[in-house]
This record gives C-alpha cells, sequence and structure tokens, in this order.
C-alpha cells in the first residue's frame, strides 16, 4: 500500500541511523520499526543470509594472519622514513 506520510525532523533522524547501519531502505527500516513499535515481530528477512566460503590463505609456516595489518604498516612507515630521508639529502 502507498501513502504520504509526513514525519517529524527527529523522527527522520532517528531512522535515518538505522537504515545507514543496516544498509537497507529507509521504506524497510520504517516498515520494521513501525512493527516493532506496534508490538508484532519484525517480518522474516527476504534476503539470503550471507555466507562467506573461507579458503585457506597459503602463507608460510610462521606467518600469523592476523599480524598482516601490522606489516603492511611497519612497510608503510619504512617507506616514509626513506622518502624523508631521501628529501633530507635533496
Amino acid at each position: 500500500m502507498r501513502t504520504t506520510v509526513t514525519l517529524d525532523e527527529d523522527v527522520e533522524r532517528l531512522l535515518r541511523e538505522p537504515t545507514h547501519r543496516s544498509r537497507s531502505s529507509f521504506k524497510e527500516t520504517l516498515n520494521q520499526a513501525i512493527r516493532t513499535g506496534l508490538g508484532r515481530s519484525p517480518g522474516k528477512a527476504s534476503r539470503a543470509p550471507f555466507i562467506v566460503n573461507a579458503k585457506p590463505l597459503g602463507l608460510r609456516s610462521g606467518l600469523d594472519p592476523a599480524d598482516l595489518n601490522k606489516l603492511a604498516d611497519d612497510l608503510e612507515v619504512d617507506a616514509l622514513r626513506q622518502n624523508n630521508r631521501r628529501a633530507a639529502t635533496a
């Protein structure tokens, strides 16, 4: 059913944050909020659940995948230091 509703500014702000967070449409968020407010459980998700098919990284032994961000940060710091040295000698 299509209808026009005028929302107060504070109500719109209250709806925008969960809309952004859940990456759903404003319409879906509004309908869910109304159902919840009226004491009905929200409808089941119409989308299939997102499933991650994990695959082994094939890393050499001794490399911890949790430390890869630290390694990238260290490499970036080293590159910046090297660039600063070049700039200082030029």
